[in-house]
Formats: structure tokens, C-alpha cells, sequence
């Protein structure tokens, strides 16, 4: 009988994990990796599974296939320490693992809990991610921020959701803000993307017309409201860096001349 390894990467997230954790219990092996987390985090996940890694930081996806490589089991589902998984997705996933499967991956709807409202519009819902695959199947692309998988093989969509408790406060949503748009400008740079004064102007408009009016986010209240403004906000803040970059590097080389 096939088995599953569910993998989670943490740091000080002890606000979160034991109800992630507590979520996944069922699982044949839960993998953490943590990045010297200061706060009780390992010593809360030391209850559910003994393969806690501890590393040093070297990104999300560096992290993430690292876990991969620590797994023994055929399937992988990996979730975030701030994401839970449903009774009904559990149990529509145990058939997959101990049974035939025809598919070698598997979107999972992900539900997303914002400043106190779950969110269903704003084109955030059902916001689908490949999380269940085989070994063998996938790794993590080297994308600075909102890494992915480069995934072979077929996949299809299941219908219970994962739960992502993502911003409980706009501190908390500022405090990732700034750390995200950071890593956004690297992986921009990376793909040689230049500074245009159209993409500050107009980019971030369309984000809000997108998510707002498109997506209809204006059914999620004032929560969706904000979030389409954080959204364009976030895009505006990742050019205007990728603007103070080129002029760094431009009065950088011209003292160098």
C-alpha cells in the first residue's frame, strides 16, 4: 500500500503549526524543515513527527526541495505552516494514496482567510495550486517569491479546499509586504525586466480594475476592497523598487568611472 509524506517549511511560526500540524496528523510522515526558528516552534512540532531539519536560509524553494529529498513516501503533499487541511480534503486524498491512481499530481482549491472574512472573490478563489504529486513527479522552481512546481506528468483538480488563515492583521500583511516586493524585484531583474514609467502608472491600476470589478471583489466587502488596494499597492511599491534598483546601480557605476 502506497503511503504520503506531508512537507512544511517554518520559521517562528508558532502561532500556527500545531493546528496545521493537527491537520495533517493522519498523514504517514509529516517532514518540517525550519530555519532556526527562536520561538517554540520546534519544540511544539517535536509532538507530531521527529524529522525536523533545521537549516540555514537559502529560500523557499532551495527549502522546499530539500524536504522533498528527506521524504520516503510515494506521494508528497506539502502546505504552509499557516494553511490547514479540510477533514473532507483528507479524506478525499487517502483513497488517491491507497488506491490506482491515474494522475501523477493534483490541484487542491485553496480558500483564503483575510483580516477576518473568507475570501471568494477577487479571483483569490478557488485559487487552485498543484500540491498532492508523486516523488519523482515535481520539484520547486527557483522563483525568489511565490515559488511554483515544475511538474511532469498528468494532474487533475480535487473539490475540498485547504485553508489559508493568510493576513490576520494589516501589521502582518505590511510586515510580508515589504520583504515580498523585495524578492518580486530580484526574480524581475533575474529576467532582465527595465524600468518602464508605464508599468508604475498603469500596472497597478489594472490589478485593482482586475481583482476589484473582474473578479468581482467587491462581494467580499470591505475586506475585498482592501485587499484589491494592498494588491495594487504591492505591484506599484515592486516597480517603484525596481526603479531605486537601476538608479543605485547607474550612480554606483558612475562613481566607479
Amino acid at each position: 500500500m502506497s503511503s504520503i509524506s506531508v512537507i512544511i517549511i517554518t520559521l517562528n511560526e508558532e502561532r500556527n503549526i500545531e493546528e496545521c500540524l493537527e491537520s495533517v496528523k493522519w498523514a504517514d510522515e509529516i517532514v518540517i524543515v525550519d530555519s532556526h526558528s527562536s520561538d517554540q516552534t520546534r519544540e511544539m512540532a517535536a509532538k507530531y513527527t521527529d524529522k525536523i531539519f533545521d537549516v540555514d536560509w537559502q529560500g523557499y524553494a532551495a527549502a522546499k526541495n530539500f524536504a522533498i529529498e528527506q521524504t520516503s513516501s510515494e506521494w508528497i503533499l506539502w502546505i504552509d505552516a499557516d494553511e490547514r487541511v479540510t477533514g473532507g480534503l483528507r479524506d478525499e486524498i487517502q483513497p488517491i494514496v491507497q488506491g490506482t491512481a491515474v494522475f501523477n499530481g493534483y490541484e487542491i482549491p485553496r480558500k483564503a482567510y483575510f483580516l477576518g472574512r473568507w475570501i471568494k472573490h477577487c479571483g483569490w478563489y478557488p485559487g487552485y495550486v498543484l500540491r498532492l504529486f508523486k516523488r519523482g513527479a515535481a520539484t520547486f522552481n527557483h522563483s525568489n517569491v511565490h515559488e511554483g512546481l515544475l511538474f511532469s506528468g498528468n494532474r487533475a483538480r480535487l473539490k475540498n479546499d485547504i485553508l489559508h488563515y493568510t493576513d490576520r492583521n494589516i501589521e502582518h500583511y505590511y510586515h510580508k509586504f515589504n520583504r515580498y516586493t523585495s524578492l518580486a524585484i530580484d526574480d524581475l531583474i533575474a529576467r532582465n525586466k527595465k524600468f518602464t514609467l508605464s508599468d508604475l502608472l498603469f500596472r497597478p491600476l489594472f490589478v485593482f480594475f482586475k481583482m476589484y470589478i473582474l473578479k468581482r471583489g467587491f462581494l467580499d466587502g470591505i475586506q475585498g476592497f482592501l485587499l484589491c488596494v494592498f494588491s495594487a499597492n504591492y505591484v506599484f511599491t515592486k516597480y517603484a523598487k525596481l526603479w531605486e534598483r537601476e538608479k543605485i546601480a547607474i550612480e554606483n557605476s558612475e562613481k566607479h568611472e
